[in-house]
């Protein structure tokens, strides 16, 4: 492999509060654990929705949006147990109630079957302290979309509160390996809500799968694929399944990640005899090289104008993390601290940087401000890998083990928040977060 000097082996992380979501299927995630949150977390309490007859209970919406809330570490959902009334209209609202379990904000709703099959959910969001309506809003989606409305309902209470956009709604792509080491040894690209739900397979090989990355859109996801007996860089539509193979040059054809716009591909290939940076026009799949050094130029990422690209080099003697700008094609360094360092991602403010970062021998996350040159250490675990952002920047997933097998971890950007997706059938690794998706009208 290609990375073999950078590729770092994943494992472990501490746990305190397990959070049983439900019975997910085989290839899903069915567990959340939350490690961490902050020390002073809102007080809110979202109270099961009022329903009609013939609208599903699968899901219930109220614990999808409480618990979504609560994953963030931000917020402290109020147990139903503990609840003093169970309102879902603005009427039956008495502040004094809830002020009195110490509640800060509140969350009602209903959610009825409409005569075309459609079912309307009805929300309201209070400030409770100040007693007033803070927010009210009806969304009609199918039955089948109910976990997508709960979904949005909390990205839109998480913003309304925090002043920050919610990712609740995103997905998560990942690969699972299965069975390694044995004949029946598997990988396969997962798609799954960002709390591990609903997991489904994109696509199944009997050789390894890596290095997965969304288009800016979402209809797209490229790949690495070693089905053809070496590496190959895959583009797959996710709603029909059609997949092209865009590159198999001889050699390394490795880290597909799309520029902001959808329209180019930045990758590595060693078509030319060394591992080095390219573009690639997705239109007439033209390539232009963008480095020139006799080192690995490896993992490249976008800066989120589109004008740089971050990437993995050791031209220093050991891995660091350069910045490229494309129109003159100057590199400059961005990390001297450490020995290693790799696998960089911007945030959306371009001024804060997170990478897989060696710190007296043990490989962490970290997190560090371009302008101070300041380094934070976000995970206490080892060996940790594959950071990918969420896209409001406030959260990254990346890659690490518990007991021996592969899970997938969250962290917040300041660190002091933690929670973890550990899997049930197999290992878990190389995470990647969704841009934003509006999973109301689009089947992803």
């Amino acid at each position: 492999m290609l990375f073999e000097r950078f590729r770092i082996p994943v494992l472990g992380l501490l746990l305190s509060i397990s959070w049983s979501v439900c019975s997910w299927g085989a290839a899903s995630l069915d567990t959340i654990i939350i490690d961490a949150g902050y020390d002073k977390q809102t007080r809110i309490a979202v109270v099961p929705f009022g329903s009609s007859p013939g609208v599903p209970e699968d899901d219930p919406l109220a614990d999808i949006v409480a618990f979504d809330l609560a994953r963030s570490g931000q917020f402290a959902p109020l147990e139903r147990d503990n609840m003093l009334s169970m309102p879902t209209t603005r009427r039956e609202v008495f502040f004094r109630d809830w002020r009195i379990l110490g509640i800060e904000y509140l969350v009602v709703g209903t959610s009825t079957l409409q005569a075309g099959g459609q079912i309307a959910v009805n929300y309201l969001l209070f400030d409770v302290v100040n007693e007033r309506e803070m927010h009210v809003d009806t969304l009609n989606v199918p039955g089948s979309k109910l976990r997508d409305a709960a979904h949005v309902i909390a990205d839109t209470v998480f913003e309304k509160i925090t002043g920050i956009r919610g990712a609740f709604s995103t997905r998560l792509i990942y690969v699972l390996a299965k069975d390694q080491g044995t004949r029946d040894e598997s990988f396969s690209l997962e798609l799954s809500d960002s709390d591990g739900e609903r997991a489904r397979t994109l696509f199944t090989s009997k050789q390894p799968l890596m290095s997965a990355t969304w288009s800016p859109d979402a209809t797209q996801v490229a790949y690495v694929s070693f089905e053809t007996g070496r590496p190959t860089v895959v583009l797959q539509n996710i709603a029909t399944g059609s997949r092209e193979i865009v590159t198999q040059f001889a050699g390394i054809n490795s880290a597909p990640v799309f520029s902001p716009d959808g329209r180019q591909l930045a990758l590595v290939l060693s078509r030319d005899g060394n591992p080095e940076i390219y573009v690639m026009n997705l239109l007439d799949r033209t390539l232009r090289r963008i480095t020139r050094h006799h080192s690995i130029d490896t993992e490249p990422s976008w800066t989120p104008d589109g004008g740089s690209l971050i990437f993995t080099s050791d031209r220093a003697g050991q891995p660091q993390i350069y910045l490229v700008e494309l129109k003159t094609n100057l590199v400059e360094r961005l990390t001297f601290q450490g020995s290693y360092n790799a696998r960089a991602r911007l945030l959306p403010d371009g001024k804060h940087l997170v990478y897989v970062h060696r710190r007296e021998g043990i490989f962490h996350i970290a997190w560090q401000d371009l302008e101070r040159d300041d380094v934070r250490v976000l995970t206490q675990s080892s060996l940790d890998e594959s950071p990918s952002l969420a896209p409001n920047g406030t959260m990254l997933i990346y890659a690490t083990q518990d007991r021996g097998k592969g899970i997938l971890a969250v962290v917040s950007i300041d660190g002091r928040v933690k929670y973890r997706l550990p899997s049930s059938s197999g290992d878990v690794r190389e995470p990647a977060w969704s841009p934003f998706i509006d999973t109301l009208t689009k089947n992803i």
